[in-house]
């Protein structure tokens, strides 16, 4: 699913990974934990296809970023700090727009909205008028209907209450329980070890420690936990509709998230959508 040899990944003269190597299969669950500015949220961006490796070699779903990483934009699914939603739409046509630009059918999207715990009162609010909460169910909502094969989570817990939070816990299992690759990106340990992830720490742009490599027996059947039947029924890929993948960034520059991995040229309003 992810293989990287001796990534480099520039912002602008800084070296943000400075020479990463990672491999993860399908139905990880990778914890991505490190001090910030350690290239958490820029290695999640160069999985999603949004910023090109300087150096080195890295393949995503079998697309090579070098030279056509947007193929993988509309395979992968992303959620982070900005919530990737229109505000002048309402909660119900933003998730209408991710489904239709992945190509998800219209009965798909209450079903995510219903996911997520999205009331059905709020479905024609428009998302400028949401709390912080809110906003952040309808951009996972909006991940969720995409079913992405890649979930790229950054501090995907945050703004949340604890029913939310639970239900983002569940998001990943599932997802992984089907086949589904999960990435997270969180200082929130405590939060994300139950879910028994794969734990990579990242500092200074490089790989510090890979429990996976160092202790191979923490890894499951797929290589990163043990595999539990009862969280394989639903996620990802199965085309159950209420599971499906969003995206973040630890800096003002990397403002470029959304709930599905988009262009910057992506619509900006409802006229587009």
């Amino acid at each position: 699913m992810i293989h990287l040899r001796g990534v480099i990944a520039l912002l602008g003269r800084f070296p943000a990974l400075a020479g990463v190597d990672l491999d993860v299969g399908p139905g990880e669950i990778v914890l991505l934990q490190g001090p910030n500015g350690a290239g958490k949220t820029t290695l999640l961006r160069l999985c999603g296809g949004l910023l090109a490796p300087s150096g080195g070699t890295a393949s995503v779903l079998g697309v090579d970023l070098t030279g056509k990483r947007r193929q993988v934009r509309s395979r992968v699914g992303m959620v982070g700090h900005a919530s990737g939603l229109y505000g002048d739409l309402t909660v119900a046509e933003n998730v209408r727009f991710w489904a239709r630009a992945c190509g998800a059918g219209a009965q798909d999207v209450p079903a995510a909205l219903d996911r997520m715990g999205v009331a059905h009162r709020l479905h024609d609010v428009p998302v400028a008028r949401l709390s912080a909460g809110q906003r952040r169910r309808t951009s996972l909502a909006a991940v969720v209907v995409r079913r992405p094969e890649l979930w790229l989570l950054d501090e995907p817990h945050a703004g949340l209450d604890q029913v939310g939070r639970d239900l983002v816990d569940t998001l990943i299992t599932d997802a992984a329980g089907a086949g589904a690759t999960v990435l997270v990106a969180s200082h929130e340990l405590d939060r994300i070890r139950p879910l028994n992830p794969r734990v990579v720490t990242l500092a200074g742009g490089v790989v510090h420690d890979d429990v996976a490599k160092r202790d191979p027996e923490v890894r499951g059947v797929q290589g990163s936990r043990a595999e539990d039947p009862a969280q394989a029924e639903s996620a990802h890929g199965v085309r159950d509709p209420g599971v499906t993948g969003g995206m973040g960034a630890e800096d003002p520059t990397q403002a470029e998230s959304a709930p599905g991995v988009r262009d910057p040229e992506a619509p900006k309003g409802k006229r587009d959508a």
